[in-house]
């Protein structure tokens, strides 16, 4: 069995408020283990945003445990476990697009030669190659949001942390951008947390999926994909796609409360 990357056992986060406490998450249990891809899919405000936040030390939790790589959310954060992005690409517009991905190296002051030679690699893995001294408004939507991906691998950390990347984009280049992905992620063998309101999308990209209810967010089904590795886009079209999106379907309608 692969190891542990992620491990929540009984994590609660409750934010105070002056209304009264509001309970994000509870009784959260759930191991991300090496190389898996895990999508978590929910109403909004079940708290699928608010784990990867836990995660990445953006938010404390309550009560419970969590653990990344072995090591508590700050202790990770301080070991650059974990590269993060964000629902919108959050490009520097006065910076290039080069300059853009090099922004965490700066801060973590790796050496000029070492930058270069990871930003060249980061870019060639997101086909970005050849548009490094461009700005961000010079790219399309979905080129800034490689261009964001392409930062977070900079610093080669083994976890990403993917916060609904491609939610603001058409469907031709959501799918474009999810084949892409598919093909990052078995080029470079990351562990990915991903976050999505689409259930085509938790399925195709997935080894695991989880499900959430709405507040307080807890997980009702945890899926594990029995899709083969190689997806082409028409896989989407098959029984056991529509088997495992039609039990994400049934998780989603049973964990959902109609009476607010």
């Amino acid at each position: 069995m692969q190891a542990s990357v992620v491990s929540a056992k009984d994590l609660c986060l409750t934010y105070q408020t002056n209304d009264g406490p509001v309970h994000a998450l509870s009784d959260v249990n759930l191991d991300v283990r090496k190389g898996d891809f895990v999508s978590f899919i929910g109403p909004s405000g079940c708290g699928k945003t608010t784990f990867l936040r836990v995660i990445a030390d953006l938010e404390k939790k309550t009560s419970g445990e969590i653990t990344v790589n072995g090591l508590t959310p700050d202790d990770a954060r301080k070991a650059r476990a974990y590269g993060y992005v964000f629902q919108a690409p959050a490009l520097y517009p006065w910076r290039t697009i080069e300059k853009n991905i090099a922004l965490p190296l700066e801060i973590m002051r790796y050496a000029a030669a070492d930058q270069k030679k990871r930003i060249a690699e980061a870019l060639d893995l997101v086909n970005l190659s050849g548009f490094e001294k461009k700005f961000p408004w010079q790219l399309s939507g979905g080129m800034q949001q490689r261009a964001s991906i392409a930062r977070a691998l900079a610093f080669d950390a083994d976890l990403l942390l993917m916060d609904e990347p491609f939610g603001a984009l058409d469907e031709i280049v959501r799918d474009h951008l999810n084949e892409e992905l598919l093909k990052l992620w078995a080029r470079t063998n990351k562990t990915i947390c991903f976050v999505t309101h689409s259930i085509p999308e938790a399925v195709y990209l997935s080894t695991k999926i989880v499900v959430m209810s709405p507040r307080p967010g807890r997980v009702t089904d945890v899926i594990d994909s029995t899709l083969p590795a190689e997806r082409p886009l028409g896989i989407r079209e098959t029984p056991e796609f529509l088997k495992i999106a039609h039990r994400v379907r049934e998780g989603l309608r049973a964990g959902h409360s109609y009476e607010e």
